[in-house]
């Protein structure tokens, strides 16, 4: 009687799991994603960099070369011009650094408190309030601005940070998104607190708020790009130079019959340096918040 013997199986066969193979199909399609990904990066990095090397061109250079991948000669004029005192650059910079931090922290209270409320809270009338802070979301910021001027005005709040951070921190957005966390939030972890003895101000600030910190951190970067990007607001309620903020001030770069467009792109480079500071510190929290529901199990 025979007996027939099966192949043993190879080192590599045994020790390495089995894994599909690609079929030249996926292939393709992967390479198409990336030749996208890649394009989009382009299309998102080439004018930043463009942005850049003028900042180091002179007024000639720029005018003779305004598509030239690098200064000819090299020069930071504009950077010299900027720091000189010519135009109070820093003071502006500054003044937008508080308003924004300033209008930041505001929201992030008063709209983090909101929401709890409206997510949480159990009152008459919450989905009538809710219902009103989503309309507005849908009203044309443009139409706030002669009642919020007006407000300004009769505060005597004109030409003073208090006009450039209070009318912008109720933030009807920061409330509808740190509500939608809210409510994804497992209530029984809140349960719990309350049977320790927990008030609703405790659980609120030990427990909803680290919780949070994600979506806190998303809202926090939002609301400081909205500030420091803000130009017709400021430019209505500012009136001193000195006073002004980044965006309006540096449009007073620009003369008008010419411009200057090596030191208007070095006042752009530094507009974007708290930009991309802000974004490397919180860009871990922003995925976060949208990879996950703040719970980790």
């Amino acid at each position: 009687m025979t007996t027939t013997t099966l192949p043993e199986k190879t080192a590599s066969e045994t020790t390495v799991p089995a894994r599909r193979r690609q079929t030249p199909q996926a292939t393709l399609r992967k390479s198409v994603l990336y030749a996208v990904l890649v394009a989009l990066s382009l299309i998102v990095i080439l004018p930043l960099l463009w942005i850049l090397m003028t900042s180091f061109k002179t007024d000639a250079d720029a005018v003779r070369n305004p598509f030239s991948a690098l200064p000819n000669p090299f020069s930071l004029d504009a950077y010299t011009t900027l720091s000189s005192g010519q135009q109070p650059v820093f003071r502006w910079f500054l003044n937008s650094l508080a308003a924004a931090a300033l209008q930041t922290v505001i929201i992030l209270v008063t709209a983090s408190m909101a929401a709890y409320a409206l997510a949480r809270l159990e009152f008459w009338g919450k989905k009538i309030v809710f219902g009103l802070i989503i309309g507005t979301l849908l009203v044309p910021p443009v139409i706030f601005l002669i009642p919020n001027y007006l407000i300004v005005q009769n505060l005597g709040w004109l030409d003073t940070i208090w006009a450039i951070t209070i009318p912008g921190a109720a933030s009807a957005f920061g409330v509808f998104f740190l509500r939608q966390f809210f409510v994804g939030l497992p209530g029984e972890i809140e349960e719990a607190a309350r049977i320790d003895g927990a008030g609703d101000f405790r659980i609120f600030l030990q427990i909803v708020l680290p919780l949070a910190r994600p979506a806190l951190a998303t809202l926090a970067v939002l609301s400081f790009l909205a500030n420091w990007n803000d130009f017709l607001w400021p430019l209505y309620v500012l009136i001193s130079p000195d006073n002004l903020t980044l965006q309006p001030g540096l449009s007073q770069l620009q003369g008008a019959y010419s411009t200057h467009y090596a030191i208007v792109m070095a006042g752009a480079v530094i507009a974007s340096v708290p930009v991309l500071i802000l974004f490397f510190f919180a860009q871990k929290q922003i995925v976060e918040s949208v990879a996950t529901s703040g719970v980790k199990g």
